[in-house]
């Protein structure tokens, strides 16, 4: 299990503005992104590689 605790969040540029749909990113952790929601931090989060993390992202921009 990766150590989170050093990860700074940011609220993702593609989480819904009414409060709804609020996904949070950690980027700035070595060789790991980690995503949570945001209406739960102290509950689970997703890890992913950084070149995995990527690829899902490069996807989900082109199907919007």
């Amino acid at each position: 299990m990766a150590d989170l605790s050093g990860a700074h969040w940011r609220k993702s540029t593609r989480s819904g503005g009414n409060g709804g749909e609020c996904v949070e990113v950690a980027d700035n952790l070595p060789g790991i992104v980690a995503v949570r929601d945001s209406k739960d931090p102290t509950g689970p989060a997703l890890t992913f590689i950084p070149a995995a993390w990527a690829t899902f992202t490069g996807q989900v921009g082109r199907t919007r």
